[in-house]
């Protein structure tokens, strides 16, 4: 008996210890900058696809904006989609991925923008 209650004091003792690691993942923003000739069509095809995305749940936040003093960029389009940590990117990305839906619109996307770069980066604390 005193075995089994020492091997769940180290267990609990073990995922206490390990829980603040976990919840200390950092936040996740990707950004993806675009050439679009007409931005109000490409905002409205980011509108139906943040439709899809809610009903599947996803956690991110997508916002669209649009790039004033950028240099050569200024005018560019950008679309940032934060997110809690990369778990939760990785598994949206996994959703995204099985979803038809959402590839369909992803692949229409094609015809309303040109992608310019595609970058992700993580929080600094």
């Amino acid at each position: 008996m005193r075995l089994r209650l020492a091997a769940l004091f180290v267990v609990v003792t073990l995922l206490l210890s390990v829980a603040p690691l976990l919840a200390a993942e950092p936040t996740v923003l990707r950004v993806v900058v675009v050439q679009a000739e007409d931005a109000a069509a490409y905002v409205k095809e980011i509108d139906r696809g943040r439709a899809i995305m809610k009903r599947l749940g996803s956690p991110a936040e997508v916002r669209v904006w649009r790039a004033r003093f950028a240099g050569e960029e200024a005018g560019a389009i950008v679309v940032s989609l934060l997110y809690p940590n990369l778990t939760a990117l990785a598994a949206d990305d996994a959703k995204m991925g099985a979803d038809a839906e959402f590839q369909s619109w992803l692949q229409g996307l094609a015809k309303v923008r040109k992608v310019v770069s595609d970058s992700l980066y993580t929080e600094m604390e």
